[in-house]
């Protein structure tokens, strides 16, 4: 899998209450959660992330286990977040709803493209090469199909 955007920095322990705030989870209108993620972090965010790669420190997806954080990125058109880690839960949900999680080592700069190639196992940014942690083929399989639903109806 290969993707690309542009370089949305963000900091260190950005947990997904930061993400999508619990208030906003009474519904399932996923429309709701994009206008309003990133809003007590900087609401100025959201109208950024299309076609957008996060560029993020440690711990990205820290705080509760809320799936709905995944998809809110997701949904908001980010094309991939890119961290040196990621909390456990958070990186399994965004895998399972075809959000590529992936962790490298990139220093950020804002608006810069940021491509990937998962399968070849580097991103690339101003120039330059990086490696990545690379992920399993099934979690690969999964990425490509859309999502581990998308993925078992397939091969079920």
């Amino acid at each position: 899998m290969r993707g690309a955007g542009h370089a949305v920095c963000l900091g260190l322990d950005i947990d997904t209450d930061q993400i999508i705030a619990g208030r906003y989870l009474r519904t399932k209108d996923h429309s709701v959660w994009v206008s309003h993620i990133f809003e007590d972090l900087d609401p100025a965010l959201a109208g950024k992330l299309n076609g957008a790669v996060i560029v993020a420190g440690k711990n990205f997806g820290c705080g509760s286990s809320r799936e709905q954080a995944a998809i809110a990125l997701r949904e908001t058109g980010v094309a991939a977040v890119i961290a040196p880690n990621f909390a456990r839960i958070f990186f399994r949900n965004a895998i399972n709803v075809g959000l590529p999680a992936i962790e490298c080592r990139l220093s950020c700069i804002e608006g810069q493209n940021v491509r990937f190639d998962l399968a070849a196992g580097w991103v690339e940014a101003g120039g330059n090469q990086y490696p990545i942690r690379p992920l399993s083929p099934r979690m690969r399989e999964i990425l490509t199909a859309g999502g581990l639903v998308n993925y078992w109806r397939v091969h079920r």
